[in-house]
């Protein structure tokens, strides 16, 4: 294990796993994930979370040399679900005097997972409530459909440390060497994008207590220059965007729509657009397509036509903007159709079921390859998209 260094009572007993490919089976990690888990040494002993069960031996491992020789008093339960909860079952077995702590959701989805005995081993706790451990009294928090509805943090206010469960998590193991924000924000609207307004209320409890430290079950422990991860935070979940810029959103079936997209990409650039992106949603990476969405304050749809509606990965994506709660976005469709174009009027019913959305009009329709007049279509289109910046 990499020695992580938290504070003299606070230690790390997670692990990395480098050989996952997929995240909940659906997000690439090409630089692995960390499973946090943490240990608080006092006159009781405490286990923040488990840990998934690909990496169970090496927190095992380093929860044994951390505790040497002293036993388990309380397992705080933050969340259920398994990459975190998997070996809730295997800590109670190994210390039948532990308590698990939780709240009441905890433990009415508790069973759902495990078979266990609580009878005098359970803690109910609620908003607000403290647990004396020694030197640390632990406060708890609720933080329902953050993003499961059993999710609480715990804040210790003597170390000022607040373990956050997956909030502020980010993709990638403990020994990459890359950018926070990038891999975290593809994670927040990866993971936990629905659930906005359940952020905010979080961050407003946060507002009320003195952190030096942020503790998540994935990513880094966040020690410096916490004001940037919190408004980020804000940013993502109040759904404005985070930088100015364009998103073209492609999904081309043959070539000739991408190559109308490439050329807007060069004419928004020619205006003076510093920022454009330009995704394709057939071949890149659909999470990042996503992300990209929810950063820039522009985006533009472009796509084939296909059995009467539009290119599938089209479909997708805007099915995963919806999920996502989407909104509060200026776009400008391109449509593409060879004999009955369908993908524009496809796109504007799905983002009708958006809100705050501003369509530009009127969109562009290619007939199968790019026309001269369509360079000069979507020239006023970038004009139009851009009001006047």
């Amino acid at each position: 294990m990499k020695d992580i260094e938290i504070t003299e009572s606070i230690i790390y007993i997670g692990a990395d796993d480098k050989d996952i490919r997929l995240f909940e089976a659906q997000y690439e990690v090409p630089n692995g994930m960390a499973y946090n888990s943490y240990l608080i040494k006092d006159e009781k002993n405490v286990v923040f979370d488990t840990i998934d069960k690909k990496v169970t031996n090496v927190w095992l491992d380093n929860l044994e040399k951390a505790l040497n020789g002293e036993k388990v008093d309380y397992l705080v339960v933050s969340h259920l679900e398994p990459d975190h909860a998997y070996n809730i079952g295997l800590l109670a077995k190994k210390y039948p005097e532990m308590k698990i702590v939780g709240n009441n959701m905890t433990f009415t989805m508790l069973p759902n997972f495990f078979d266990i005995d609580l009878t005098d081993r359970k803690i109910v706790v609620k908003e607000g409530d403290t647990l004396n451990i020694g030197k640390h009294t632990l406060q708890f928090f609720m933080a329902p459909m953050v993003h499961w509805p059993e999710v609480m943090v715990t804040y210790e206010q003597t170390e000022k440390v607040l373990f956050t469960a997956d909030g502020f998590g980010k993709f990638g193991t403990l020994d990459t060497d890359e950018d926070w924000d990038c891999e975290a924000r593809r994670y927040y609207f990866g993971i936990v994008g629905k659930y906005g307004t359940q952020v905010q209320a979080l961050l407003k409890k946060a507002e009320t207590l003195d952190i030096k430290m942020i503790c998540p079950l994935h990513g880094p422990i966040l020690k410096e220059n916490l004001g940037h991860y919190i408004e980020k935070y804000n940013i993502w979940s109040s759904y404005k965007p985070e930088n100015d810029g364009v998103l073209i959103a492609c999904a081309s079936i043959y070539g000739n729509t991408l190559e109308a997209a490439q050329k807007l990409k060069e004419i928004l650039e020619e205006k003076g657009i510093k920022k454009v992106v330009l995704t394709d949603l057939v071949r890149d990476d659909m999470a990042e397509a996503v992300e990209d969405a929810f950063r820039y304050d522009k985006v533009v749809l472009a796509a084939s036509s296909y059995n009467a509606g539009v290119f599938v990965p089209m479909e997708q994506f805007l099915h995963k903007l919806k999920a996502r709660n989407y909104q509060n976005r200026k776009i400008a469709i391109i449509e593409n159709g060879s004999w009955a174009p369908s993908a524009g009027k496809t796109i504007k019913e799905l983002l009708q079921e958006m809100k705050d959305i501003t369509i530009v009009e009127p969109s562009i329709t290619i007939k199968s390859t790019m026309k001269k007049e369509n360079i000069d279509q979507m020239s006023k289109l970038a004009d139009d998209l851009l009001g006047g910046e």
